[in-house]
């Protein structure tokens, strides 16, 4: 697995790293033994990066993490959020960027992750009622008191980041990005590199969608979040499995699964990218890994581009309560 600088940060990881957020809540049934069994292989298999948050499990996924990771603190790097607030019982209750709210939070997930320092901690979104500089300002203190190294925004939008930056060096931004949601070429990746700011995409599977594993909504788990997300709804689920056949098509050309050929195409956007594939199961991991031996020309990646241009994904990526917390 080769390494990835993210940014001019200093902060280097693996070109894949894992999404652990299914393994304990929003996809279907959770399985401790077989999301640490994943964990491990992942590490067996050269990943060091492992993302989690907060909210995931309302704390359960960090626990998780922590869990399996424990015994190999020195070789990974974990990145963590803040900023989604959810009730005991998992209600959300809104964002919070608050100062006080930020270290709060950061106490708690180290005590969850059973971690002294978190490698990289992003506000998960934005907090439209405090001013980014406040919350970077809390977090730059982190960074101060040696409770976090890296720091991160998930989601932000352009002033946001030149505005957050001023503060304290960014190391990473982390958006939505895959060959059905490509909106961050446009402004937001020119942004970042133009500041020396990584970038994670998480979702580069389309939620799965780009798998061709779901042939109807049906297909997902009853309890699936997936299911109240518009992309997986109706007609729009109908006319974005044309997106998943030219997927499958050219992925055969390239004797490789429409998995591996997603998460290529991601990867060779720019070596400051490290996208965090999530799964919860073995087989799945595999065979993400193998997109990194997926080598795609020039001519592979438009032929990509022009079959699946921007904005052809029918439906937006989030209920609308969830479009208008992105982008901030």
């Amino acid at each position: 697995m080769n390494k990835r600088k993210l940014g001019r940060s200093g902060l280097e990881v693996s070109e894949l790293g894992l999404g652990c957020m299914g393994m304990s809540e929003f996809y279907g049934a959770a399985d401790e033994t077989e999301s640490i069994a994943t964990i491990h292989r992942a590490l067996d298999l050269g990943i060091n990066f492992f993302d989690t948050a907060d909210m995931y499990g309302v704390g359960r996924n960090e626990q998780l993490v922590g869990k399996a990771l424990r015994g190999h603190r020195e070789s990974v790097v974990i990145a963590t959020k803040f900023g989604n607030v959810r009730g005991e019982n998992g209600d959300y209750l809104g964002i919070n960027g608050k100062p006080e709210y930020v270290k709060n939070a950061c106490e708690a997930s180290l005590r969850r992750l059973g971690v002294e320092t978190i490698d990289l901690y992003y506000q998960h979104r934005v907090d439209p009622n405090t001013a980014i500089e406040e919350t970077v300002g809390a977090m730059a203190e982190l960074v101060r008191e040696g409770k976090v190294r890296y720091l991160g925004l998930s989601e932000a939008g352009p002033d946001t980041i030149r505005r957050a930056r001023k503060v304290h060096p960014i190391s990473a931004l982390q958006t939505e990005y895959s060959l059905w949601s490509r909106e961050p070429e446009a402004e937001i990746l020119p942004l970042l590199r133009e500041l020396g700011i990584g970038f994670v995409p998480y979702s580069p599977l389309g939620r799965g969608f780009l798998t061709g594993r779901f042939k109807k909504a049906e297909d997902l788990p009853a309890d699936d979040w997936r299911r109240n997300n518009p992309r997986f709804q109706g007609e729009n689920f109908e006319r974005n499995l044309a997106i998943v056949k030219t997927v499958g098509e050219i992925a055969q050309e390239k004797k490789a699964t429409p998995s591996q050929l997603a998460l290529a195409w991601v990867l060779a956007q720019g070596d400051d990218i490290a996208p965090i594939p999530g799964t919860k199961r073995v087989k799945y991991l595999e065979e993400n890994v193998g997109a990194t031996e997926v080598r795609l020309s020039a001519e592979d990646i438009r032929r990509l581009r022009d079959a699946i241009p921007l904005n052809a994904a029918a439906g937006t990526r989030y209920p609308e309560a969830g479009m208008r917390a992105v982008g901030r």
